[in-house]
C-alpha cells in the first residue's frame, strides 16, 4: 500500500468519515467542507477554529507589498487567486515571485476577468464552454509561466466571484474545485469606490465582519475572507491596510490562520 493509501485509511480509522485533500498543498487538509447552492466551496470545517485568508487581483495591485508585508510579519498563510492579466503584468513579477518564494498558494481568477453568467439572471451564461475553457486555460498557462505547476493547483476563484452550477461543473471537469469567500463575512466589498451605494468603509468592514464573528451560530470557525491585492484609486480608504489589525484581532479571539 503506497503512502497515500495509508494515510487516507488513517483518516478513515480515526474519522470515520471523508478527507478532502488539497494536493501539492502542505497542510491544506480540511473536513466537512460547505458548499452554496451552486457547487462552490464557502467554508471549510467549521468544527476547528481556523480562517482562511484569499486575495484576489486582476487591473490593481498596488497593496501587494503591504499585503505581503504583513503576512510574513504574522506568520500568516495565504491563498492568492491571480489572472492573466495581473501575471502578465509586468509592475508585479516581483511580488509574484515574492508570493512564490514565501510559499502562499497561487491559483487561477480567470485569464481576462469575464464575466461568465449574467448579475440579474444567475442561470444565464454569457460565455460558452469552449471559451470557458480556454479563458480558464491561459489563466493556468500564465501561472506555469510564473512558476507555478499545474498538478499544485485545485481550486479555482471565479471572476467577479460570480458563477452558477455549471460553471462549477465546467470547472470540476477541469480538475479544479470552485470556491468563493463565505457569505455574510463582507471584507469582500473592499473594492466599492464612494461613489456607490453599496459603499463601505474599511472601519464599515472590520465591525460588519467582527458582529458576524460574534452573532452567526458557528462564528468565523472556516471562514474564507476575501480581500483585494488593490482596488480602484477612487477608493483611498484601503481595507489591506487593516490587515494588521484584522490578523491580531482574530488571533486575538483564537483564531488560527491556515492556507485554503
Amino acid at each position: 500500500m503506497n503512502t497515500f493509501l495509508k494515510f487516507a485509511f488513517l483518516c478513515f480509522l480515526l474519522f470515520g468519515r471523508p478527507t478532502l485533500l488539497s494536493f501539492g498543498q502542505p497542510g491544506s487538509l480540511f473536513f466537512n467542507t460547505i458548499k452554496d447552492s451552486e457547487g462552490a466551496i464557502i467554508r471549510t470545517d467549521t468544527t476547528l477554529k481556523t480562517v482562511s485568508l484569499i486575495f484576489s487581483a486582476d487591473e490593481f495591485g498596488e497593496g501587494a507589498e503591504k499585503i505581503l508585508d504583513v503576512l510574513q510579519e504574522h506568520r500568516v498563510p495565504a491563498s492568492f487567486f491571480l489572472t492573466g492579466n495581473f501575471l502578465r503584468n509586468p509592475r508585479y513579477r516581483e511580488m509574484i515571485a515574492r508570493m512564490r518564494r514565501e510559499s502562499h498558494f497561487l491559483g487561477p481568477h480567470s485569464d481576462r476577468h469575464l464575466l461568465y453568467n449574467a448579475w440579474e439572471m444567475r442561470d444565464s451564461l454569457l460565455v460558452g464552454r469552449r471559451l470557458f475553457r480556454k479563458d480558464l486555460r491561459d489563466n493556468l498557462k500564465e501561472l506555469k509561466r510564473a512558476g507555478i505547476p499545474r498538478r499544485n493547483i485545485s481550486c479555482f476563484l471565479p471572476p467577479y466571484e460570480w458563477y452558477n452550477s455549471t460553471i462549477c461543473r465546467w470547472s470540476e471537469k477541469m480538475g479544479l474545485r470552485v470556491i468563493n469567500f463565505t457569505p455574510g463575512t463582507g471584507t469582500n466589498a473592499d473594492y466599492t469606490t464612494p461613489d456607490m451605494a453599496s459603499y463601505k468603509s474599511s472601519e464599515q468592514l472590520m465591525e460588519r465582519l467582527l458582529r458576524f464573528e460574534e452573532t452567526h451560530p458557528t462564528g468565523l470557525r472556516g471562514a474564507i475572507l476575501l480581500i483585494h491585492l488593490g482596488t480602484h484609486p477612487d477608493r483611498t480608504d484601503k481595507f489591506y491596510n487593516r490587515l494588521g489589525d484584522l490578523i491580531q484581532e482574530l488571533k486575538a479571539r483564537g483564531y488560527r490562520m491556515v492556507r485554503f
